[in-house]
Parts: C-alpha cells; sequence; structure tokens
C-alpha cells in the first residue's frame, strides 16, 4: 500500500500536476492539504477525475482558505472532520480529516502556522496540537498522522538553523507539542528513521531561487504508530513534482508499505541538483 501527502497549495491552481501525479505514483491513498475549495467546489472540479481513477473521497474544505481532503483505493471508512475539542481562530478551520483506509486510521492534517512567536495565532497552533494529540492517544494501534504539520522537528530539518532564529516552526514550544504528539501514540517519524543522516526538505519558498538552491525546511511528515512503521519498505520525498511551472512550494512524501514498487530508492527522488552550503543565507520574508 503507498500512502502520500501533499501540501498542494490550492487544488484548483495544481489540478493538471495533481492529475498527472496520481497517474505516475500511483498512490493507494493521497492525503491533500491546503486545498483552498469549499466541499461542493472540490466535488465539481474533481468527481468525475478521481472516480475515473479508482478513488473514493473525502474532504473537509472553506472557501479561498486551508481544506484537507483523503483520496483513497482501499476503502475510506469512518470519516471524521475536525479536531474534537480543538480551538477555533475564531472559528474551527478545515484542518483535518481522518478515516480508515485499508486497515489504517490515517489523519490528513494542515497544523495552523503559527505566523510569529508568542502571537494569538501561534497560541492557536499549540492548542490546536494538545487537541490533536489527544484525538491521537484516543485512537486505534495502526494509525498514520501525516500532512503539513508546520514544525522542522529538529536543526537538521533546515537548510540553516541560524537563518530561522526568531521564526515559527523551529520553536521549542512548537518542537517539544510535536514531540508530545509522537509520544502519545508512539508515533515514528518513518522518513527521518529510514534517512536519519541525510539532507531531506520537502518545502522551499517560492522567492529568491530557494528551490534551485536546495534552501528548504522539511516541515510535511509522515508519522506512524509501530505496527505501521515495522512495514514500511520505502519512504522518500517526491522533489520532481516541485519541478517544473506552477507547483506548489511543497513536494509530496510517499510510504510503501510492505512493498515498494520503485525499490527502497532514495531519501529525495530525484536528488538535488547543486545544494548551497557553507554560506549564511537569510530568509526572503528578512530581507
Amino acid at each position: 500500500m503507498r500512502v502520500a501527502t501533499w501540501n498542494v497549495n490550492s487544488v484548483k491552481q495544481r489540478l493538471p500536476r495533481l492529475l498527472g501525479w496520481l497517474d505516475e505514483r500511483q498512490p493507494d491513498v493521497a492525503c491533500l492539504q491546503e486545498t483552498k475549495l469549499a466541499n461542493d467546489a472540490f466535488t465539481e472540479l474533481l468527481e468525475d477525475e478521481l472516480t475515473a481513477r479508482g478513488y473514493e473521497t473525502a474532504m473537509h474544505g472553506e472557501v479561498q482558505w486551508n481544506g484537507v481532503a483523503l483520496l483513497s483505493k482501499v476503502g475510506l471508512e469512518d470519516v471524521v472532520t475536525g479536531v474534537a475539542g480543538g480551538p477555533g481562530f475564531p472559528k474551527p478551520e478545515a484542518r483535518a480529516i481522518a478515516a480508515t483506509c485499508g486497515g489504517i486510521r490515517i489523519h490528513s492534517l494542515y497544523v495552523p502556522n503559527g505566523r510569529v512567536p508568542d502571537s494569538d495565532h501561534y497560541r492557536y497552533k499549540l492548542a490546536w496540537l494538545a487537541a490533536l494529540r489527544e484525538v491521537v492517544a484516543a485512537g486505534p494501534a495502526d494509525q498514520i498522522v501525516c500532512g503539513d504539520m508546520n514544525i522542522a522537528p529538529t536543526d537538521a530539518d533546515v537548510f540553516d538553523p541560524a537563518a530561522y532564529v526568531g521564526q515559527t516552526h523551529v520553536t521549542a514550544p512548537e518542537r517539544q507539542a510535536l514531540a508530545e504528539l509522537m509520544s502519545a501514540k508512539g508515533l515514528h517519524d518513518v522518513v527521518r528513521d529510514r534517512w536519519p543522516d541525510h539532507r531531506i526538505f520537502s518545502y522551499w519558498d517560492y522567492r529568491a531561487g530557494m528551490f534551485h538552491q536546495d534552501l528548504g525546511m522539511r516541515i510535511d511528515l509522515m508519522l506512524a504508530t509501530e505496527p505501521v512503521a515495522d512495514r514500511v519498505k520505502a519512504a522518500w520525498i517526491d522533489r520532481k513534482a516541485r519541478k517544473g511551472t506552477g507547483p506548489s512550494d511543497h513536494a509530496p512524501v510517499i510510504v510503501d508499505l510492505d512493498v515498494a514498487p520503485d525499490g527502497d530508492i532514495g531519501p529525495v527522488v530525484p536528488p538535488p541538483s547543486a545544494p548551497r552550503t557553507g554560506r549564511k543565507t537569510k530568509l526572503p520574508q528578512n530581507r
């Protein structure tokens, strides 16, 4: 079973790329974030195309912002939208959807960004993650918690830790919240576990040539409980999907369970051609 997660940064804008990627990679379950479409608009745009490809679909959307979805060829049962007990900002947002697919409880998540440390949105992010932790802790033994987590787990998951001082995604409270989420059900970061010493990113800012210089972050995560993690045969970032015209600023994360159709092909496919190392770089927003 192939499970993938991808922040598409607007399904409507990414439609040809999304459909082509589904045809190329053939995920059994695809978790999407930042769909940016209300449910009826998502259905009108994609239902025929996805049905023709064998997918059942569940979505939780909003007009213009946020939005998550699950596409599955292996069943789609007990769909739940939102995070029970979770806060809003000020109202609940379309940031979480879960369903049982192929016997695994799968959560597609778009964690709040946090914006600025110690802001109201930052506190909302931490409270949202705390509520999610309780949901995951109460869930079954076989779970995958994945999506755009908006947290780089360690300094190894950003191109230059010094560039991110004073920014969200890397602060101690955010990383602690992620660690507590993982410990609540014994979740494994399956990509990092498989490639502990590699340079692996899933997000690159659109500005300032960040992608071409491989100045990125790993904030799109695939977390799995131990029974599921034990089934992993390949885990990788599909960097190819970030290339070309009109891409999302995120690349898909793909995990193969039980069998690896493409083999154990490495942490990043294809690998970056010319990563910049050894020179300090400011983030585009700080220039």
